[in-house]
């Protein structure tokens, strides 16, 4: 088996399967949680079921469950190729119902997919990044400057969804 730096590639290909493998199965089961309620029409009991309600109506729970139709049980694995996708994706398999004999093996492959590429170009990637910083100031000037950048990005998307539904005006029937 080939070594990492010193970590053998098993433990981090376990380490990144599970950490996957553990968010997406809340993912989906939590996506499945949202759809039994709504059904039984009764209000979330908690904060973070009321957002998994209201993120089930969004245009990106429309997009992943507009792959799952257009691509049935394969756009499981194949949404772990992408970044963000992902978790559209088995948000949407929960929220569509799709049956557990159908979802699970598509969901493994998709988590093998994904530890096999943060494994291997993922850790080398990290290693090379951290490597940069460490050995150079103007690499750690960047690595700062990335996670900066990010960090805006993030806040300035957050912030146009908020005054984007702010002004969107209420439906007539009140949803």
């Amino acid at each position: 088996m080939p070594d990492l730096d010193g970590a053998p590639f098993v433990a981090i290909f376990g380490f990144f399967f599970t950490i996957v493998f553990v968010r997406t199965q809340a993912t989906y089961w939590l996506a499945r949680l949202v759809v039994v309620q709504t059904v039984a029409r009764t209000a979330p009991r908690n904060r973070v079921l009321a957002r998994a309600q209201a993120w089930s109506l969004s245009p990106a729970a429309a997009r992943g469950t507009a792959a799952l139709n257009r691509w049935g049980v394969l756009a499981v694995p194949l949404s772990f190729f992408t970044v963000g996708f992902k978790t559209i994706v088995n948000a949407a398999a929960g929220l569509t119902q799709m049956p557990v004999r159908r979802y699970l093996p598509a969901m493994l492959l998709g988590c093998v997919i994904h530890s096999t590429i943060y494994a291997t170009v993922g850790w080398a990637a990290w290693e090379a990044a951290l490597a940069a910083a460490a050995g150079s100031p103007w690499g750690i000037a960047a690595l700062v400057a990335l996670v900066l950048a990010v960090v805006l990005a993030v806040w300035v998307s957050r912030r146009r969804r908020t005054v984007t539904a702010l002004r969107r005006p209420p439906s007539p029937d009140g949803l």
